[in-house]
């Protein structure tokens, strides 16, 4: 038994971690529903580039005073202030998470091991 989980359990932490900076990356992009596809990958490579924490934010800062400025181009209003970062289901997800009534691996259910 020890020996079929080893791999698994290696398998299992590769995918957690090649998954983490694309995770990290994906936090709610103030205005996003105003830019393209192209310019939401852009801007989060930017994010991800910047060194300090002082240049992220100023980056996001400058983002935020540009999806302003496009919004009242284009005679949309924007909330005053980004969403607070990590906060909030990420793409189709719904509030609270979870994998809800019939999900996951409750007790009478075939383990597979």
């Amino acid at each position: 038994m020890k020996a079929k989980r080893l791999p698994m359990a290696g398998l299992l932490l590769g995918l957690m971690l090649s998954a983490a900076p694309a995770l990290a990356a994906d936090e709610p992009i103030y205005g996003s529903q105003l830019m393209t596809a192209q310019e939401r990958t852009d801007y989060r490579n930017k994010i991800r580039a910047a060194n300090t924490p002082e240049e992220r934010d100023k980056l996001r800062q400058e983002h935020h005073d540009a999806m302003v400025a496009r919004a009242k181009a284009q005679g949309k209003t924007l909330p005053a202030e980004p969403p607070p970062r990590g906060s909030g289901p990420g793409p189709g997800m719904s509030p609270g998470g979870g994998m809800g009534p019939g999900g996951g691996m409750g007790p009478g259910r075939q383990r597979g091991y």
